[in-house]
This record gives C-alpha cells, structure tokens and sequence, in this order.
C-alpha cells in the first residue's frame, strides 16, 4: 500500500523551510543515486583495504578449496555442508593465476583446508590469492547495498533510501563479512533480494516479478543453506504484520492468492533450474537410499546441517559454555555488536513502526525480516557468531532510516535535528575508528574486554597472527610460545621458532595467546576428535589457564595477547588478575 505523500505547499502557505528548501525532494531525485553511488564506492575501498591487513580466518582456506573442485574439477564432494555459490566466487580469482587443488582429500576432513592452504601459499603469492579470493565477494556486498537503496526507495523515497544505505554501509559487521572469502555476504544479499523479490511479486505478480523472485530464491538458496529456514520464516512474519497493520479482507486476500498462483510455477521452475545449474546439473545417488536425484549434493548438504544443529556447536558466551547454545544469544550479540546509534535510531524507527498513526507504507516488510530471521535464531543450536544472522541488518538500516528521517518531525524546534546530527557522527565517526578492525568491533556496552562476552568470529577468527609475526619481528624475538586458533603456516609468515603453548603453565621467553584460544582452553577443549565429537580434559572445567592469574598481557591488532614472561614464570603465579 503506497503511502500517501503531503500536498504541496502554495507560495502563500507561509515563509518556506529552510530544511526542506535545502534538501528538496526534487534535489534528492536529480542527485540521490550520485550519492548511493559514492557511499557504496567509498565503502567498498574501505573493505578492499583490509584485504592484505589480515591474514585468513579460520573458513576460508575450507571455502575456496570447496570452491576450486568445482571449478577445476566439475565436482562438488570435497564439503557439501555449504552450498557452491560463494565458495566458486572466492576461487575464481585464484584459479585465474593459476592456483590449483593438487589432490583429492577425504570429504568434511582436515585435508580439505589444507588444501585450501596450499592454495594461499602456492607460488609464495599469499597476499594476492587471498586479496583476489576476497575480492569475489565484494560484488555479493554490491547487490546487497542495491536492494536496501532500491528495496527503501521503492516505498519510501529517496532520502530514507541514502539513510538506509549510509547506516547499512557504515555497519562494521557487514563491513567485515563483506571483506572475507565466507558465505556470510553472499546469503545477506542473495536473501535479501530473493524476500524484496517475493515482496514485488506479490504486490504485482507478473510473469517478469516470478522470473526474479526464482531467480534470487535460487541463489540465496546455493549461497548458504540457512536461506531454507530463512526465506519462509522472514515471509511468514511479515504476512502476519501485514494482516495486523492493513486488516485486509478475505475476499482481497483470496483474490490476491488467486491472482498470483498462475505465475508461481514460473518461481519454482527458475528457482529448480538455477539451484540444479549450482551443483552443475548433476544427477546421483544420495546415502542411504539407491535412488537417483538431481544435485544430490544438495540433500546430502541438507542432512549435514540438520546434524550439525542437532548435535550443536561450542559456545562461549558471558563465561558459559554450551554445546545447545543460548537462546537470547542473538538479541544481545545484535545488542553489543550494532552501533548504538544505530541501535537508537532503530528502536525510534521501530517504536513509530508500531504506533498507531506513524506507521510507514510497508514497514511490514522489514518487521518480518528482522523477525523471521529472530525466530529461527532462537531455535539453532549453532551459536557463534552475528555473521549467522547478518541479513538482518537489511532490515535494521531500513527502520532505522525511518526513525532518522522522522526524528526532526516528532518535536519543536531544533533539537531533534541536532540530536539525529549527533547520533549520525556517533555512527560514522565509531564506524571510521574501528578500521580495519571490523571484524572484533564491538559497541561501548561491550566494555575493554569483550572476550568476557564472545570469542570466535566476532572477535578472533585468527586473523591477527600476521600482526603477531610484525611485531615479534620489531621486538626481535627468537621464539614464541604460541597456539594460533586457525590453521596456519606461521613459518610462512615470518614467525620465529614456535613451541607449544600449554594451558596451565606459560613458557620463559615470548607468550603469545589468541583470545579464542585462551576462553576455550578454560573449558579444556583440545579439538575436534573426530568431527564434531569434542574431546574434553577430564580436570580442566573450572581450573584457571595462566592467562587468568598474570596481568594483561600487550595487545596484537583485538585478538593476540603477548608476554614477555621472566626465566622461571612459575614464580608468578600467584598474582592475580
């Protein structure tokens, strides 16, 4: 339902705004996809400068070896548990100077990483196998910017549009997993576009509309299997919101139904057509049964990710360990790792959403993004990371853009302008701060020390141990002491000698710890023996690591502590934190 615009004030109305003049509806038509233009430009040079800072986090050798079979080989075996889409988009840029996979490893084994390793390392070119891996998913982040200014737009003009774009744009998380070779970017942006897609088609199904919600539904599906919870769940709230907001009739929703029926075929045809074209057309057996399917590489994916949720991840989350996860995980992970003004702006935008007589046209839409994809975060028992849920912020940017543009409206005078001034330099100003450290950012709620909070991929994904060699280089340090929390050739990177780090006791000489590193070891977990069996220390649970009982050690990039520990460290320990 469009929303109904204000009538135009006559030259005699009164003396004009000065506000309005300045920032005309006309001026925003003529100049608004200038700006949308320079605020993606300027974000995507913000992500491709990170490209060489970091070194790889923990994914992505496993995610462009997967992505190289399917290029080099026509195969899809190595680990079905992500979908090809992302991964074949991250190893493009490899395999077009020449990297190769050299052998076939066992499925969902360790071998397959270490293939993707010998890829970074091939040629000693690591820097730029990596930049170019990460560079295929800069254009996942394009699309998505396109559908928050287009999707906002559409319903709500130009100037929530620039609103939507910049808060989406100036967001750290997606900055990060737009700048890493993940599933993370792709599915926010293929999902995104699919649930704007179904959207459009349902409010006008034409056989073009069909054509594009397959189209992208196809896509977010071989970008990230999540998207099959995802995709039902966001349109499911967002019909519930519509039926509270609008209290459409029977007839008009049966006519309406009626009226899109005829087209659905045409989705699922081109939605079947672009997943099959995903895993190459391929047609095969699928365990435990004989018979023969197309792409069974997805079923057997499918059945990788119900196992995974059903046996759980561990999660280290305010100190607590759980193989189940938490349910209020997300909420209070979106809560610490979202700009708090953006988190204000969102509440005022989603505070309007819901008062009777402010609500905008469609703000249905985004309420069933947000919320669908809530809900079934509530029910996974894979909890580490806001990467899981990172398509949420599609949603988020665009109740906050309504609540910006709203804000100058609610009160008198000028303070509302000044307040939403303050609160854009607050975002703009904490978003510029934190580079290149997008990745471990954190808002001011989250204190100095967030590994209290999270660990993992919020925080220390492994992407510091190439800070780590610099700086033992700049001290000249002739061994460290040092358990990197990804799989690494630290030889590679220019580390001195390294021996093992042990838990409960540091080494003379240089110590280096990984926050992952030091908050899992709390809980005695040694790895993954096999997959996804963890292997606990039987009296480790409880008992402090040396991390606990010495004073913070110098900070490596957000995720490396280091010590330059005495000859006998042991006379130490009874110092206390």
């Amino acid at each position: 339902m469009a929303s109904k615009r204000a009538p135009a004030l006559s030259p005699k109305a009164g003396p004009k705004d000065p506000q309005r003049s300045r920032f005309s509806m006309s001026a925003l038509e003529r100049h608004a996809t200038v700006i949308a233009f320079l605020l993606v430009l300027f974000a995507s040079a913000r992500i491709i400068a990170t490209y060489t800072v970091f070194n790889h986090t923990s994914d992505e050798p496993n995610h462009i070896a997967c992505g190289m079979e399917w290029i080099q080989n026509g195969t899809y075996t190595f680990e079905t548990q992500h979908p090809p889409l992302a991964r074949v988009a991250v190893a493009l840029g490899p395999y077009l100077i020449g990297a190769r996979v050299r052998s076939k490893p066992a499925p969902d084994s360790l071998d397959v990483p270490i293939e993707g390793l010998q890829i970074l390392s091939r040629d000693h070119r690591y820097d730029l196998t990596l930049a170019l891996a990460r560079l295929g998913v800069l254009p996942f982040f394009w699309l998505a910017c396109a559908t928050v200014y287009w999707w906002a737009r559409r319903y709500h003009g130009p100037r929530v549009a620039l609103a939507a774009l910049f808060f989406f744009t100036f967001t750290p998380p997606v900055l990060a997993h737009a700048g890493l070779a993940t599933t993370d970017m792709p599915l926010t942006a293929c999902l995104g576009a699919s649930i704007v897609a179904a959207f459009v088609w349902i409010e006008k199904p034409t056989l073009v509309h069909a054509a594009l919600l397959g189209l992208f539904s196809g896509l977010a599906v071989i970008s990230k299997l999540s998207s099959l919870p995802f995709f039902p769940a966001c349109l499911g709230f967002a019909l519930l919101f519509y039926i509270a907001y609008e209290r459409p009739s029977l007839d008009s929703v049966l006519a309406g139904a009626k009226r899109a029926i005829p087209s659905l075929g045409v989705s699922f045809l081109v939605a079947a057509t672009v997943i099959w074209a995903g895993f190459r057309f391929s047609f095969g057996k699928f365990s435990p049964t004989s018979f023969r399917i197309p792409a069974p590489e997805l079923v057997t994916g499918i059945q990788a990710v119900m196992n995974h949720n059903q046996i759980g991840h561990l999660t280290y989350f305010f100190g607590q360990y759980s193989l189940s996860g938490f349910w209020y995980y997300f909420p209070v992970v979106l809560a610490i790792k979202t700009p708090l003004a953006l988190v204000f702006l969102f509440l005022l935008g989603l505070f309007l959403s819901l008062r009777k007589g402010e609500r905008s046209a469609h703000v249905w839409e985004p309420l069933g993004l947000i919320t669908g994809i809530l809900a079934v975060g509530f029910y996974s028992r894979i909890n580490i990371g806001v990467r899981h849920i990172l398509p949420i912020y599609m949603g988020i940017s665009l109740l906050a853009a309504i609540g910006a543009t709203r804000l100058p409206k609610l009160f008198k005078g000028r303070w509302p302008g000044v307040v939403l001034a303050g609160l854009v330099l607050w975002l703009a100003g904490s978003s510029l701060l934190a580079h290149p450290d997008y990745l471990p950012y954190f808002n001011e709620l989250a204190g100095n020390q967030p590994e209290k909070i999270l660990v993992d991929s919020d925080l220390d994904w492994g992407q510091d141990a190439k800070r780590l060699a610099k700086r033992l280089r700049e001290l000249g340090a002739t061994q460290v002491a040092f358990y990197p929390p990804v799989m690494i050739d630290l030889a590679d990177l220019g580390f001195p000698p390294v021996i093992p780090e042990k838990p409960f006791q540091p080494a003379p000489g240089w110590n280096a710890v990984s926050l992952t590193d030091w908050k899992l070891t709390r809980m005695g977990v040694l790895g993954l023996v096999p997959k996804p069996t963890i292997h606990i220390v039987d009296n480790a649970p409880g008992r402090p690591v040396w991390p606990d009982l010495y004073p913070r050690g110098e900070p490596v990039g957000k995720s490396i502590l280091l010590w330059n520990m005495a000859a006998d460290p042991s006379a130490a320990t009874s110092m206390s934190r």
